[in-house]
């Protein structure tokens, strides 16, 4: 009697359910394309006569997003997309931000806590305050789906990753072998250590990057590459080269197959990073036929890639979505043959100017602790210690600023958190004023590195969206706060 009430109690249970396994792929692969424009893909469409991008742009559902706050270049999108929300929410301004005690950028992701496992870095999603899309996927669907994620950099893999992915690893620029940070229960997965251990890596690292194709027939060459074209050792730029792509397409497969991705009712979720960006690119958009090679190689791995899934689970049980992530943005170039020349804004010398100004006012004490990305920081105990206004002192900054060429406008921080910029500023890691540069500025430190890269204008990303199952997509463009939901829900809503 008992067993009976039971299984028919099960099978109630299983009928309930039905519909929303049906509904849900049982495996679910996020591509985001580090520097993959929507003029890129179009530029490039005539090469591909088949692969993974030819037919994502016969078949796929496609669109643009735009980012909601200050795009640099840095994991402040990469941040965005993974968990729908902005770095006022999700803490990721950039991929470093000012400590305070230390007087100096720290990693956006440094974990004191973690370990790495076949690194040196100490790197955890610990700092990352929003849900991400391996989070919800892991609350929504338990503990019995499975969620891995493969990059290149070990930041955008661990954001990728969020807090809930069974395991992560990315390729290292040094050893050149996946390696992983301890926060992971899994640690390093079995297919990445069995990878590195049968020399897999070291045969794409020792071969020659050549183009594949006669060098006339690329559409932009440099003025080399036509007299000489272009010839690399995988191993001198690994990470910029397609065999990197190779590699995490492999791993990635690697991984399907050993823990057995998208074979049961429990929706499983893949995520992987790749990249367009050759070794001498100075721009998202295609200047070289290095960057033309990328494209060409992406199309060809994902082709592989959505080939051996469709033979291994089958064409209607998995759905991909392919997302660029803006890098670089325009070059100098480009800028230049509109008479927009580039020009460079140093934070670290405008936050010794603005020191020795207010040494000027109120006497030589170390009023500035430094400045970083878009922010000065004060002195905030100096300033408490002698019972001065700390608001009137950043007002008095904000003004300074505003006569620097190159600012467009400055302001203490808590108007700046009130202003159109507030979706940019996570207040935590915010400096006391905070100034925003005119169109065509790049800033700058002191070592004559940038913070990060972009200087164009409200970059969008390209949204490419297949699936066997989901029917109906939203209309026009979308925001990259969307992508979390289209992922998790088949949906923006």
């Amino acid at each position: 009697m008992h067993k009976t009430r039971l299984y028919t109690s099960l099978i109630l249970i299983l009928l309930s359910i039905s519909p929303i396994l049906k509904a849900q792929p049982r495996l679910t692969v996020v591509v985001m394309v580090d520097g993959m424009t929507q003029d890129n893909l179009t530029a490039m469409r005539p090469y591909w006569s088949a692969g993974g991008l030819r037919l994502l742009s016969e078949e796929a559902f496609q669109t643009t997003a735009s980012f909601p706050h200050q795009v640099y270049g840095g994991q402040e999108t990469t941040a965005t997309l993974m968990t729908g929300t902005t770095p006022a929410h999700h803490s990721i301004m950039a991929d470093q931000y000012f400590s305070r005690n230390e007087r100096k950028p720290i990693p956006i992701l440094y974990d004191k806590q973690a370990s790495g496992i076949g690194t040196n870095m100490q790197i955890s999603p610990r700092g990352i305050l929003s849900t991400t899309i391996t989070d919800e996927w892991r609350m929504l669907r338990g503990t019995e789906a499975q969620i891995y994620a493969v990059g290149l950099q070990p930041e955008a893999t661990i954001l990728m990753a969020g807090h809930a992915a069974n395991a992560c690893c990315w390729l290292d620029a040094n050893t050149h072998n996946w390696v992983t940070t301890s926060f992971y229960p899994e640690g390093l997965p079995t297919a990445a250590d069995e990878m590195n251990m049968n020399g897999r890596i070291g045969i794409l690292a020792e071969r020659e990057w050549t183009p594949r194709m006669d060098i006339a027939m690329y559409n932009r060459p440099t003025e080399k590459e036509r007299k000489r074209g272009f010839s690399y050792l995988n191993k001198e730029h690994l990470l910029h080269s397609p065999a990197a792509n190779t590699l995490v397409i492999e791993m990635a497969l690697a991984l399907q197959k050993a823990q057995q991705l998208g074979t049961d009712l429990i929706p499983d979720l893949l995520l992987l990073q790749l990249n367009t960006l050759s070794p001498q690119a100075q721009s998202d958009a295609i200047e070289s036929a290095e960057q033309e090679d990328m494209y060409m190689g992406i199309n060809q791995d994902l082709g592989f890639l959505m080939e051996q899934l469709g033979k291994r689970i089958g064409k209607e049980n998995y759905q991909i979505l392919v997302v660029g992530r803006p890098i670089k943005g325009h070059s100098s170039t480009t800028l230049e043959m509109a008479n927009l020349p580039i020009q460079t804004f140093n934070v670290d010398r405008a936050a010794a100017l603005t020191g020795t100004y207010l040494m000027a006012i109120y006497g030589h004490e170390r009023w500035v602790d430094g400045g970083h990305g878009p922010f000065i920081y004060l002195n905030r105990m100096l300033i408490e210690k002698k019972r001065m206004s700390l608001e009137t002192i950043q007002r008095q900054v904000a003004n300074f600023l505003m006569d620097f060429e190159g600012v467009q406008v400055a302001y203490p921080i808590h108007e700046a958190i009130t202003s159109d910029d507030k979706h940019s500023i996570y207040r935590k890691h915010a400096g006391d004023v905070y100034f925003h540069l005119q169109d065509n500025w790049l800033l700058e430190a002191n070592e004559h590195t940038p913070f990060d890269q972009v200087i164009q204008s409200g970059p969008v990303a390209p949204v490419l969206y297949w699936s066997g199952t989901i029917t109906s997509f939203p209309e026009g463009k979308l925001q990259a706060t969307d992508i979390k939901s289209l992922i998790i829900n088949g949906s923006t809503h």
